[in-house]
């Protein structure tokens, strides 16, 4: 794989961003390529993603295609103060609780005036939350009583601030539900389709596209599939009415679509024409370098389509509730001007906001970040994957150096993970097969840049989603499926969030992300410079090698050197080697300085500066990681 090298630093970038955005206090200091400048005020961000309606689900019954009642599901009062704080005490700054907006679910709830959802166009017996039908009401499966649903959910967010953590909802802005209608809509509002003239494939104020004169037929169904694993129900009849029939959320044009297209959604119009043309505003060349309050004034005398009205009233709607931030799903399906009006409009709102989003391709990056006005992408294709190989013993840790120098420029927008909901668990036999071989690995992901973390719930508790609870995924904890989730019921225990049913193992491996995760958040010198020393002990160190992987991070206040052995069999034992530019970047003097690891507080060493250079004798044993800090 071929890398593009920057030069840019990764802190002169940081005070590009946060200068024109935020403007917080900063200092001064210099290395060898640029003048930097270190945020001295910020610190690094977690993510805790929770399945709103697995966390609290205590029921064991986890039966396949099983009902609401069989296998039962979580609520939102499950978010006790008590579970809240447990879950800030973890290391976390933001909850993001997934499945929140209403999608379709098959549980009948027409008492409160909720149409039922047709099984032939709902994935799995819970639904995908991905599928929204009501953008302004939230999942009545997560209510104790559903006709107060969205005042639960207020309480939520309400608790979620007590416990000084902030809040993060899905919107999903490439597609909805095939049956998308609010029966909760702000006065004046309408939902989406409800106005759009269906004779016409395209207009730029439809929502929707369509195949005039033609219905829509359900897919084929693939190796003997059947809508709720073949149990009977009213409306599970291979009909679902739709004329014209819509375009699909992934873009398929057929009225009768594949089984493997998102068939239980449509795609929303943003004003690009069957043929490709844009019917709005392009951004003018350069616009990419001004801040969001130059591309809100950009848009306040133009044209907008009206899915862009619609979306950007729907933030605004959860801001007004209280919610903190956004994860858009799939945004790089949807044009990049849309994000501009979008994001401007919202952080004219809160400058504070959190805007998180799905965009796999890595030649896409900057323009939904410097144009689009994100805050964080996934880092997928790139670090999450090159992980991932070295994990499992495949790939070398070289591979990680050019990735670095390939994003120094966007590093901090850049957020980090080992597991969502659209990856395999860790401890997963498809991926590691237990959790702790990936230690070394979440050690780097979680300080190697200024780049917020995201962890999954159960992460921290091993958790290996073994069970096969339907339409999900073994490998993969389903967002589709009533149940519960093992490591996470043992560690809830009753509702008393205590890991009073935990084993030994999952409460040792809870330990070890509790400490990381308290380190990234605390640390000035994580919010600071970064430079490898891996290059330079692969050329000067004996037993160092492409199982190891060493960086150091540091800012006026810290110094770390962070080491890491992703060899599950062998230890090794090495001196060492500071590079020399490293240790005129951090002005040591002969002599020596004390290391500490700051992980488990149990392991010190000496680094030694003198003509000969500065060396430390290290050994660490498999799968093990350091966090040295300079004394």
């Amino acid at each position: 794989m071929t890398f593009k090298v920057c030069k840019l630093s990764v802190s002169l970038i940081l005070f590009v961003f946060l200068s024109c955005e935020k403007e917080p206090k900063k200092t001064e200091s210099m290395n060898s390529d640029t003048t930097e400048v270190i945020d001295t005020l910020r610190r690094k961000e977690v993510v805790y993603q929770v399945f709103t309606r697995l966390f609290g689900n205590t029921n064991q019954t986890n039966k396949p295609w099983g009902t609401i009642e069989d296998n039962g599901v979580g609520k939102f009062n499950d978010f006790t103060s008590i579970a809240l704080q447990e879950i800030k005490d973890l290391g976390v700054t933001h909850v993001w609780y997934t499945g929140v907006p209403h999608h379709d679910v098959i549980t009948d709830y027409t008492e409160f005036g909720i149409s039922n959802d047709d099984p032939d166009v709902v994935k799995g017996r819970a639904g995908s939350p991905y599928a929204v039908k009501d953008y302004y009401n939230v999942n009545p499966d997560l209510a104790e009583d559903v006709s107060k649903r969205l005042d639960e959910f207020e309480a939520l967010i309400t608790r979620t601030h007590k416990a000084g953590l902030k809040v993060v909802i899905d919107i999903v802005p490439n597609h909805v539900a095939r049956n998308y209608k609010s029966i909760t809509n702000p006065k004046g509002v309408t939902s989406f389709g409800e106005d759009d003239d269906t004779t016409v494939t395209y207009h730029v104020n439809n929502n929707f596209y369509y195949n005039p004169g033609e219905a829509f037929k359900l897919p084929e169904w693939h190796h003997g599939y059947q809508p709720l694993g073949g149990d009977k129900h009213a409306l599970a009849d291979g009909k679902f009415d739709e004329n014209p029939a819509k375009w699909t959320g992934n873009g398929s044009r057929l009225s009768q679509p594949d089984a493997n297209d998102w068939y239980e959604t449509v795609k929303i119009n943003y004003g690009v024409s069957p043929d490709g043309q844009y019917d709005f505003d392009r951004l003018p060349d350069g616009f990419e370098n001004e801040n969001y309050q130059k591309h809100f004034e950009f848009w306040k005398d133009k044209t907008i389509p009206d899915s862009w009205v619609k979306f950007k009233d729907i933030a605004l709607y959860w801001l007004d509730k209280g919610v903190d931030g956004f994860r858009y799903d799939m945004a790089e399906m949807v044009p990049v001007e849309f994000w501009s009006y979008m994001n401007s409009s919202i952080k004219m709102k809160n400058p504070e906001a959190f805007l998180l989003a799905e965009v796999y391709n890595p030649s896409l990056y900057r323009d939904y970040i410097k144009k689009g006005k994100m805050d964080y992408l996934y880092d997928k294709v790139q670090l999450y994957d090159t992980l991932k190989h070295i994990m499992q013993g495949y790939g070398k840790t070289d591979y990680i150096v050019p990735i670095q120098n390939e994003l120094s420029d966007i590093e901090h927008h850049m957020l980090h993970f080992l597991e969502n909901h659209d990856e395999q668990r860790i401890a997963s036999p498809d991926f590691l097969g237990h959790p702790n071989t990936a230690k070394p690995g979440m050690v780097v992901s979680a300080t190697i840049s200024t780049s917020p973390t995201l962890i999954y719930f159960g992460q921290e508790l091993g958790e290996p989603a073994a069970e096969d609870l339907g339409f999900g995924d073994p490998t993969r904890t389903s967002i589709f499926d009533y149940g519960s989730v093992p490591t996470l019921r043992r560690w809830v225990n009753n509702k008393q969030f205590d890991g009073g049913q935990s084993t030994s193992e999952e409460l040792e491996l809870r330990d070890f992300y509790k400490r990381l995760l308290n380190i990234t958040i605390s640390s000035d010198a994580l919010m600071g410079h970064y430079a490898e020393t891996h290059s330079y002990n692969t050329d000067h160190t004996e037993h160092y090698g492409l199982k190891q992987f060493s960086f150091v991070r540091w800012s006026d206040n810290e110094k770390l050197l962070i080491v890491n052995n992703f060899d599950a069999h062998y230890g090794t034992e090495f001196v060492f080697k500071l590079p020399p530019h490293i240790v005129e970047a951090w002005g040591l003097k002969h002599g020596e300085y004390v290391l500490n690891d700051l992980l488990y507080n149990n392991y010190t060493t000496t680094l030694a500066v003198s003509k000969q250079g500065a060396m430390a004798k290290i050994s660490v044993r498999p799968l093990e990681s350091f966090i040295f800090k300079l004394q």
